[in-house]
């Protein structure tokens, strides 16, 4: 069981070579920041901070962390972590960050679900004013509150750290196979950061564009499913589901949708029993909300797990490519539109491992695209999803 996790220590750096960066003060107030530009969304990138709220995050220990001009930021004094309420594994990590003059800050992945996220050198990369193995051009500066970009590439043991665009090195270090990602203080000193974006890595297709390879309709199926001539996978009519012959736990799930008529309604169920009709947790398809707020979805809206949670915010609409991310792991699941992270849900009730309907089920199922009824119409591509790997593994 490898136990450990990979920390980025982030000190007062200069990255030699390096364009300069804006300070803090200027750089927070931006408009453009903490949000995805199309190409973005459509490469599979998602929002860890929204720039508003911690929606999606939790603290742990003592350090208090505030939200403000598009920044999420430390007061100094208490040391703490706050950390993604969401698991993850494989894949990129963009944000940015700036730092006081003093003490040292960082990043931690693949931390443990609870508890304090401390630093182990045996699961670590550090580097900052007291890192003595950092490699790269990494070095202490005097340019304290400057915005320093950083890129985490994740793949497996092996972390390719990126400052400012410019590599810094591959680190090799046992750390576990999937966990939570938290922002670190020692609170010595003030941290800022923003932009916080992960691209998950090794999600597989299931659709093939061409056919039905690899999908089912249990019996007595109204739904019609068929793909047309751009490679799309059209559902019509309803009652029905289309499944995925294969079964997944805990794991995550892209795809794209679009709704070709107002307000239809539909869904992708998922951990779900084979062969029945519209079975376990529902990711929820209906662009519509109240009036012109969209904070008030009607019925529970795009990304929401149905009878469940409601979005907080409808994000999506009609008629427009929508890329939707699902991630799942035991009974917690979060819910991405375009990016953002619209639902974070924990199921708390007892479990059911027949049926997520009746109860919390973590056991392995069907993905399947659901026909609500004779109005649905919609069509979905780039169906892609990779199995999260166990816990601790």
């Amino acid at each position: 069981m490898r136990t450990g996790f990979f920390l980025i220590m982030l000190g007062l750096i200069l990255i030699t070579g390096a364009p300069a960066q804006q300070s803090a003060s200027s750089g927070s107030r931006q408009g453009s920041v903490n949000k995805l530009t199309a190409k973005q969304i459509a490469d599979g990138w998602i929002q860890l901070f929204d720039g508003t709220t911690d929606y999606g995050w939790k603290s742990r220990g003592e350090a208090k962390w505030t939200v403000a001009d598009g920044v999420i930021a430390n007061e100094a004094g208490k040391a703490g972590a706050l950390c993604t309420t969401t698991e993850f594994s494989n894949g990129e990590l963009h944000f940015e960050c700036a730092h006081g003059a003093l003490g040292q800050a960082g990043i931690a992945l693949r931390a443990t679900a609870e508890g304090a996220v401390v630093p182990e050198k045996s699961a670590s990369v550090f580097f900052g004013q007291s890192a003595s193995n950092a490699g790269g051009d990494l070095k202490p500066s005097g340019r304290a509150n400057a915005w320093t970009s950083f890129d985490l590439i994740e793949n497996g043991n092996k972390l390719e750290l990126r400052a400012n665009g410019k590599s810094q090195g591959i680190f090799e270090k046992p750390a576990a196979a999937r966990g939570r990602i938290a922002l670190l203080t020692d609170g010595k000193d003030s941290v800022q950061f923003r932009n916080i974006r992960f691209r998950p890595a090794g999600l597989k297709t299931v659709f093939n564009g061409k056919d039905l390879t690899g999908w089912m309709s249990p019996e007595g199926n109204k739904s019609v499913f068929t793909v047309t001539k751009e490679g799309w996978l059209n559902v019509k009519n309803g009652r029905g589901d289309l499944q995925t012959i294969e079964q997944w736990g805990d794991f995550v799930l892209q795809f794209d949708v679009y709704s070709n008529g107002d307000h239809l309604n539909s869904g992708v169920f998922f951990r779900a029993e084979p062969g029945k009709f519209q079975q376990g947790y529902e990711d929820q398809i209906r662009n519509e909300w109240q009036g012109d707020d969209r904070m008030k979805p009607v019925d529970y809206g795009t990304g929401a797990v149905y009878n469940r949670q409601p979005v907080r915010k409808v994000v999506s609409n009609d008629r427009e490519w929508v890329t939707m991310t699902l991630v799942a792991h035991g009974n917690h699941i979060g819910s991405w539109v375009n990016g953002v992270l619209v639902c974070d849900f924990t199921d708390m009730r007892l479990p059911d491992e027949e049926n997520a309907r009746k109860g919390a089920r973590t056991k392995a199922g069907v993905i399947s695209l659901q026909g609500h009824d004779p109005t649905t119409d919609l069509n979905f591509r780039n169906i892609r999803i990779v199995e999260l790997p166990a816990a601790g593994k």
